[in-house]
C-alpha cells in the first residue's frame, strides 16, 4: 500500500492522505474546492467544481493515473438543484469516458462547500 501526496492539490485537512494505491487501484480521498495553497474557492457550483477537478487531476497524476482511468466516482453535493450544472462540468473532464458514479445530496460538507468528489481509478505502472 502506498500513500499519495502531491503539493499540486490541497493538503489533507485531517488525519488522512490524499489517496492510497493498493493492488494497482487508487482510492482518492474526497476533494473539496481548496487550492494547493489551502485557500477556499467560494462562489458558484461551477467555480467550486473546477477546483475539485483540478485537485483530482493532481492526485490522479501523482498516482500515475488520469481521468480516463477512473472506474468510479462518488459525488457529494450540497444542493441537488445544482446537479445539472455540475453534470455539465463533470462531462468536460471525462468526455466519452463514463465511469460508474453515485451522487448524494448531503446536509453539510467540510468548510460548508457545495461539492466534494472522490474517485477510484486504475493506476498505470
Amino acid at each position: 500500500m502506498n500513500y499519495v501526496a502531491t503539493d499540486k492539490a490541497a493538503a489533507a485537512i485531517g488525519p488522512y492522505s490524499q489517496g492510497v494505491v493498493s493492488g494497482g487501484i487508487l482510492y482518492s480521498s474526497g476533494q473539496i474546492p481548496l487550492t494547493a495553497a489551502g485557500e477556499l474557492v467560494e462562489g458558484t457550483i461551477s467555480e467550486q467544481a473546477h477546483q475539485v477537478f483540478s485537485n483530482l487531476k493532481a492526485v490522479l497524476a501523482e498516482a500515475g493515473s488520469s481521468f480516463g482511468d477512473v472506474i468510479k466516482t462518488t459525488v457529494f453535493i450540497k444542493d441537488m438543484n445544482d446537479f445539472a450544472e455540475l453534470n455539465e462540468i463533470y462531462a468536460t473532464y471525462f468526455g466519452d469516458h463514463k465511469p460508474a458514479r453515485s451522487t448524494v445530496e448531503v446536509a453539510r460538507l467540510p468548510k460548508d462547500v457545495k461539492v466534494e468528489i472522490e474517485v477510484i481509478a486504475k493506476v498505470n505502472q
